[in-house]
């Protein structure tokens, strides 16, 4: 070259523009080709660097860096950050940049803490740094809500994953960063004990004001508004340090005021600003589970952090007042409630109470929440993953190859492939499904058995007939898991006792009623009469099948020699249905959930009651309200003719569909209408209409019904309004209890 000198950039128009032409259409390549171009890039790179090239942006002032992390290249990133350190905070601060994809600077961050353990620690500790700032920040009143939350929960989720996969990861039990071990590891949660400490005495402060008690904290709010968290030339704000009781002038770190729109939004504070809770609430939450983030990836999976239970415990009025005030909290930021059990008790009843439709949503997120970004590449269904079945013998055939599949592919997708067919889809899936909830129940297989009204199925206690009954409740618990995973209803019904099984929630004597009416019946007779001079000798025993022969068999040790007396009675018959509902079916029970807990955590389910489960599974059942009309039978004065039996159609056919099975539920016990219709519906004693009853009516009275003769005992309301109110009332807020007729 005679000597001359050339010059060469390294910029995005060069490397990484070549690497949007030669990696554009990676979702195309195979993975070892993929591998390969991401070390020729690297090469590439590397190349050029050693040959002076220089860093510089493009027209459009994007750098081989960004383009780098747009695309996951760690092994380039290195290269970059070898010849120009200084990179190195440049992808710490891209962690804040919303439009990065978070799975590709969690790639990059991934390889770049693999190189050295020093690396591996000067990431962690930058990026707690960086959290501490954004945590700071959202915690001053005068920040946007919304960009602050987002920002932090996103640098503390990469923060957790490159912890996670350290050279040196937690293991036996150990909470190596919050137990006192002064380890080079826990010191990378240094910087965030500024955070945890502010956060903690800001839900001090807010106790101490819940303790007094008072309606006006205009003193205080007013304080509040004057805090300035950032400067207007957008300068980090230092660290923010809360007031402790009686020293709110520690607020503000600016003269100006704020106005209440730049709160971060209506949710935030109420129209005059005079609710301290309402504006921190939702901010200290975010926090809240940031904390809980960083002290769940120091401990191994399914254990909660020790730390994180008690600060729950020493906060535990003011998170409820959160959530009281805002119950939307649980859903956004409370996610611990889900995977700690201890907890989760202390907010059950809030959690359902809210809306069904709210705590599905909930659901599915966090049932997902572990899979690949939706975003990614769809690769085409690898043929060892498609469930190839027999339509001849589907049920075992089925069994053998969900046994066989990898549990973590059945979660993300179910491919399902007759023998002998070529057909594959969705339409393949709903069949498969639809074929299956008939098999399960087949009474080929002994598994279950109808009910009393012939509409539900509960596990057969003398399954053991099959040899492979606990083989094959584990594959129906799989194959209800994972019609739920997908979303699929399946063409089944259960009673209501296993449903609360699978909730884990206690059966009751009511329950006896779906599988022996008459023997529910007895039992709610000797709740309701004094036993002492009957005469009755019944002793804390019961005879019962026994793998095929009766036997007396103990409700408890030395039961045969205890009495049922008035004192004790409520004891025996809890004990007697837990013996029918749950002792006699228990392996058959574990089996069933084995399986079903593959693909539903306990704890998510947890979130339902067992009508909304029977919903979740098997979806909306349809009524017929004309069918339902022509069955229907009148007594103790109403006739088909009478105003308030017009009125009574008139509103069942303006409900919702929801609330039709509710009022079937309320008066049969059942949601289920049977084969053939209302005029099917069966009774204590058989066949039984469904009943209206007249009641005379007094202001405030509430339907009610007797569900082992399917009697509605309906009020003489004066007017529809009140009819439609009181019934609602019922539905809503009523027991599904079994009373004397």
């Amino acid at each position: 070259m005679g000597g001359q000198n050339y010059s060469m950039t390294l910029c995005s128009t060069s490397v990484t523009s070549t690497l949007r032409m030669r990696w554009g259409r990676q979702h195309c390549m195979s993975p070892a080709r993929m591998v390969t171009r991401r070390h020729g890039q690297r090469d590439t790179a590397q190349i050029l660097l050693l040959r002076g090239a220089k860093y510089l942006s493009d027209k459009n002032g994007v750098t081989p860096l960004d383009l780098c992390v747009q695309g996951g290249y760690g092994e380039t990133c290195e290269v970059l950050i070898q010849y120009h350190p200084r990179l190195f905070q440049t992808i710490i601060q891209m962690t804040q940049n919303e439009d990065l994809r978070e799975n590709m600077l969690r790639q990059v961050l991934e390889h770049l803490s693999q190189q050295s353990e020093s690396q591996y620690l000067k990431i962690l500790t930058s990026l707690a740094e960086v959290a501490t700032t954004n945590g700071h920040k959202l915690l001053s009143l005068s920040s946007n809500y919304d960009a602050q939350m987002k920002s932090l929960l996103r640098i503390v989720r990469i923060f957790c994953h490159v912890f996670r996969i350290g050279p040196s990861s937690p293991s036996n039990g150990i909470d190596l960063g919050y137990n006192g071990n002064k380890t080079p590891r826990s010191q990378v949660f240094k910087p965030l004990e500024l955070l945890w400490h502010s956060l903690d005495e800001w839900l001090v402060l807010i106790a101490t004001e819940l303790m007094k008690n008072k309606k006006d904290s205009t003193d205080i709010t007013s304080i509040l508004l004057k805090q300035k968290g950032q400067d207007q030339d957008g300068t980090s704000i230092p660290p923010f340090e809360p007031p402790g009781p009686g020293s709110y002038e520690n607020l503000s770190t600016g003269t100006g005021e704020s106005k209440p729109d730049a709160l971060g939004g209506k949710q935030e504070a109420s129209a005059d600003c005079q609710d301290v809770i309402s504006m921190t609430a939702n901010r200290l939450s975010a926090v809240i589970q940031a904390f809980y983030m960083c002290c769940s990836c120091q401990m191994p999976p399914g254990m909660t952090s020790p730390r994180f239970i008690e600060f729950v415990c020493k906060h535990d009025e003011v998170l409820k007042c959160f959530v009281n005030r805002n119950p939307k909290i649980i859903f956004d930021h409370f996610h611990f409630l889900l995977e700690c059990p201890e907890l989760m008790s202390r907010f059950m009843h809030i959690i359902k109470a809210q809306p069904f439709k709210d705590r599905c949503e909930w659901f599915y997120e966090h049932l997902h929440s572990g899979q690949p970004d939706s975003d990614m590449v769809h690769r085409p269904v690898n043929e060892n993953d498609i469930l190839l079945v027999h339509r001849d013998s589907i049920f075992r055939s089925s069994c053998e190859v969900v046994s066989k599949a990898n549990c973590a592919k059945l979660k993300q997708g179910i491919a399902v492939r007759f023998h002998g067919e070529e057909g594959m889809g969705q339409g393949v899936v709903r069949e498969w499904f639809d074929i299956l909830s008939n098999e399960i129940v087949n009474p080929d297989y002994a598994l279950f058995t109808q009910s009393a009204d012939g509409t539900t199925f509960q596990p057969n206690s003398n399954s053991y007939v099959n040899p492979d009954h606990l083989n094959y409740f584990r594959f129906a618990g799989q194959i209800l898991g994972l019609a739920l995973n997908h979303r699929q209803l399946v063409n089944i019904y259960f009673t209501r006792s296993f449903y609360k099984h699978i909730l884990g929630i206690p059966v009751n004597y009511q329950d006896v009623a779906s599988i022996d009416p008459e023997y529910a019946k007895n039992l709610q007779w000797i709740l309701d009469n004094d036993i002492s001079d009957l005469g009755l000798e019944l002793t804390f025993s019961v005879e019962t099948d026994v793998f095929g022969a009766m036997e007396e068999v103990p409700l408890k040790p030395g039961g045969g020699s205890i009495l049922v007396t008035q004192n004790n009675k409520a004891e025996y018959v809890q004990l007697v249905t837990e013996l029918r509902m749950t002792r006699a079916i228990q392996p058959q029970i574990n089996a069933f959930l084995q399986g079903f807990h593959m693909f539903i955590p306990p704890s998510l389910i947890q979130l339902f009651d067992e009508y909304e489960l029977e919903l979740l599974l098997s979806g909306m059942p349809e009524i017929d309200v004309s069918d339902w009309i022509r069955n229907t039978e009148y007594t103790s004065g109403y006739e088909r003719e009478d105003p308030v039996i017009q009125w009574f159609w008139e509103v069942v056919e303006g409900i919702t569909p929801e609330e039709r099975v509710l009022l079937l539920q309320f008066v049969t016990g059942s949601s289920r209408v049977p084969h053939g219709g209302f005029a099917n519906i069966m009774g204590g004693s058989g066949l039984q209409n469904f009943t209206i009853a007249a009641v005379p009516y007094t202001p405030n009275l509430l339907p009610t019904s007797s569900t082992c003769i399917n009697m509605l005992k309906l009020p003489e309301y004066p007017s529809k309004e009140i009819l439609k109110d009181r019934l609602l009332v019922a539905l809503h807020c009523g027991s599904y209890g079994y009373t004397m007729a």
